[in-house]
């Protein structure tokens, strides 16, 4: 298994690049798979629903299963957020982990970065960052740049440039 990062600022089109890359690396051959990290409070099940409750009521983890898919739910209850390497740990093998998030972590990452949104690059002052893809000019030497609208050039990027695990 390999991974990679996908860094930026909240804004600059981090899941709008995921959603042309996805296809693009499976028409690849390549079975993917993502973690995405959110700073924000998130609930994929709903009040009054038995889940809901059951996990309400203490369950540490709740596995729900539905004819199309299913989740498994682990409750924090104020316990640290796990580090990539635990997250990664329980996901099943495939080709390639795409990691939306973790910005801290010292792991290879493509930046997106729209310099129209006003915000500076994470790179140089984040780790793991190789490369910038962007729809303007970066503000300074130093790194990789690829065109934002390119997909193909940034599919090509990310499997050269993945970890394995």
């Amino acid at each position: 298994m390999k991974f990679l990062g996908i860094a930026g600022h909240s804004g600059m089109g981090k899941t709008t690049l995921l959603e042309r890359l996805v296809p693009e690396l499976s028409s690849r051959g390549l079975v993917l798979s993502l973690i995405k990290h959110s700073h924000k409070d998130v609930d994929i099940d709903r009040p009054g629903k038995d889940s809901y409750r059951l996990r309400e009521a203490g369950c540490k983890e709740v596995l729900l299963l539905g004819n199309d898919r299913w989740a498994l739910m682990h409750e924090l209850r104020g316990a640290p957020e796990p580090e990539l390497d635990e997250l990664l740990d329980r996901m099943q093998h495939c080709d390639l982990v795409l990691v939306e998030g973790f910005k801290n972590g010292n792991f290879p990452k493509l930046e997106v970065w729209r310099p129209a949104l006003g915000k500076p690059p994470l790179w140089p002052h984040w780790p793991g960052i190789a490369a910038i893809a962007s729809d303007g000019p970066l503000p300074v030497a130093g790194t990789t740049r690829l065109e934002l609208a390119d997909t193909a050039a940034i599919a090509d990027f990310v499997v050269a440039h993945a970890a394995r695990r």
